[in-house]
């Protein structure tokens, strides 16, 4: 399901399949789409250096259709039996389309997640970095692979703490053999997530990492700020779930 081209084009082939180009959800994804494109302006980079990741958990398909037919082709989901139930008929009727794993994943799931996600943003402990390094070379396809750093180090939420990442990274690559292509974060909601961003940056430049998952709806154009390449974007392109 790997997609080969992340930014936003009107599909007409995607369109005359039946589904219409309109809606709530078509206009949400253009305003992203627009202010996406400003951020990565003042901020002097292109525009392709940042991928959309519409965030499509709760929503059925009759909500996902319409940005589909409007060309976005990366889509994220939170939960694994979820998008199993809803995403392999969309996909085999919008080839090109990539799924990204952006909720925690249990390591039993880990199988079926890799059947499935063409990149997993939650990888946070060394129990699911063993599951994941069983269950590659079985599923026979790449994945991109993020570890999630926990910025606030905030008990109720999964992630590796920022002092604890250099080690974790290093026993991902030398003793779970795993390819790890960048780190993802979720500032806390109720602190400034500029800090929090510019710590994931630090921790990935001096690992050597070049792939930032960070920013959603509310504050992506500020994680483009500081070198976002993947926004995760929900409520802004499908509403309030």
């Amino acid at each position: 399901m790997r997609a080969v081209n992340q930014s936003f084009t009107m599909r007409a082939g995607a369109a005359s399949a039946g589904t219409k180009v309109s809606g709530a959800e078509v206009h949400g994804l253009a305003a992203v789409e627009q202010e996406i494109a400003q951020a990565c302006k003042e901020a002097r980079r292109e525009r392709g250096s940042v991928t959309l990741i519409a965030v499509s958990k709760t929503f059925d398909a009759d909500s996902i259709l319409p940005v589909l037919a409007a060309g976005q082709r990366v889509f994220g989901e939170n939960r694994v039996q979820e998008a199993k139930a809803k995403w392999p008929a969309l996909v085999a009727g919008h080839p090109g389309t990539e799924l990204h794993l952006i909720g925690p994943l249990q390591s039993n799931k880990a199988k079926e997640a890799v059947a499935l996600f063409d990149a997993i943003h939650s990888v946070d402990r060394e129990s699911l970095a063993e599951a994941l390094s069983k269950a590659l070379p079985l599923a026979g396809r790449a994945v991109e692979l993020f570890v999630q750093i926990n910025t606030g180090e905030e008990p109720q939420k999964a992630g590796v703490a920022p002092q604890d990442a250099d080690a974790f990274l290093t026993a991902c690559r030398e003793r779970w053999g795993l390819t790890i292509a960048g780190l993802m974060c979720i500032p806390p909601v109720d602190e400034a997530p500029a800090p929090h961003f510019a710590l994931t940056a630090k921790i990935a430049r001096r690992n050597g990492l070049s792939k930032l998952s960070m920013g959603m709806s509310a504050d992506f154009a500020t994680a483009i700020e500081f070198g976002a390449t993947h926004v995760r974007v929900g409520s802004a392109i499908f509403g309030h779930r």
